[in-house]
């Protein structure tokens, strides 16, 4: 299915295996809001919060739960899961890369490559010796593959990506422009006059299905990979330190800031801006909300938080004085409990 094909609402019922309510040959040519959605496109509803709109929508179908279906004025697909099936929508109409396959003639590769004939390798990028590319990848202008990066097959590399040395991607990764993967982890040891570097002699791991926002970092191990296992979905400016590992399908959001050996296990979620400290471990199924640290290891599964709450200035400046004084309140109160409890 290409950019600009029309569908009928049968065959996007049926790609997407949802029951349809309607006219099965009602031609969808795009996706639009609720709010802004004109005739010929579709649209969905997945929070209630916008049921206003979905009366008022100019849709020509809606991707909705059942229950609200009698609300929907318009043809109807039934989902269980609106949010996910608009995502699986998403895929009909994504735009095609017309990237033709071959070597772009400014690129420099160097003669030990093996690339696939079916790559397609842009201007100016440079590929170091040894370098792997299986079939269909594609590498943007004025990317860099160090030497022994391997790159798997349906590989997705944007503009101005940075593959150091040995980095490893497994198959269908998408980095975004201006990430690099494979830098040096931030190391050094102090002999008591100046910093002493630790060299990064590991590399960068990434499993299947990983996609890598713009401008984010992941550092190479310091003796072994840092390691991101399948299907993580990483933001843009997230930082990740050296020796991290991240488990399966967890999400990064964006700026968030990892430091160094952490382990993030199964299906997590950082939110925006946290951060986590070093040399701690995550426990799977574990939410952070955004602009939270994790100061300390999570073994329990559930949601977790930190900082306060925004105010005005004045009552935050108030709050702040008082959090200064706990410690001084805290011991006068052990003190007055000591003196009932006598």
């Amino acid at each position: 299915m290409t950019q600009n094909k029309i569908y009928s609402l049968g065959e996007i019922a049926s790609a997407l295996g949802l029951e349809l309510i309607g006219d099965d040959l009602c031609k969808i040519n795009s996706i639009g809001s609720l709010n802004s959605a004109t005739s010929g496109q579709i649209s969905f509803l997945s929070n209630p919060l916008y049921m206003d709109q979905l009366a008022r929508t100019q849709a020509s179908a809606v991707i909705l739960e059942n229950k609200f279906s009698s609300s929907c004025d318009t043809n109807a697909l039934i989902s269980e899961n609106p949010y996910l099936s608009f995502a699986q929508a998403t895929a009909l109409f994504k735009p095609a890369l017309n990237c033709a396959s071959g070597i772009h003639k400014s690129a420099v590769v160097n003669q030990s490559a093996v690339i696939h004939e079916s790559v397609s390798i842009g201007p100016n990028v440079v590929v170091e010796a040894n370098v792997s590319i299986a079939p269909r990848s594609v590498i943007g202008p004025n990317c860099y593959l160090g030497e022994g990066v391997v790159v798997g097959e349906n590989c997705y590399l944007q503009s101005n990506v940075s593959l150091y040395h040995r980095v490893k991607l497994g198959d269908s990764v998408v980095v975004h422009s201006g990430s690099v993967v494979g830098a040096d982890g931030f190391g050094f040891a102090s002999d008591g006059h100046e910093q002493v570097k630790i060299h990064q002699l590991g590399s960068v791991s990434i499993g299947n299905h990983v996609e890598i926002g713009a401008c984010t970092t992941i550092d190479r191990g310091t003796i072994e990979d840092t390691w991101i296992g399948e299907g993580v979905k990483i933001d843009n400016q997230v930082q990740i330190g050296h020796n991290c590992r991240i488990g399966d399908h967890s999400v990064i959001c964006g700026c968030t800031g990892i430091a160094g050996s952490v382990t993030i296990g199964k299906y997590c979620v950082l939110g925006g801006a946290s951060g986590v400290v070093g040399h701690i471990s995550i426990t799977d199924k574990v939410q952070v909300s955004a602009m939270s640290l994790v100061s300390e290891s999570i073994s329990e599964s559930g949601v977790y938080s930190s900082g306060t709450w925004h105010m005005k200035t004045s009552d935050w400046k108030r709050s702040n004085v008082r959090f200064k004084q706990l410690d001084l309140i805290h011991k006068r109160v052990r003190k007055l409990e000591k003196k009932h409890t006598t």
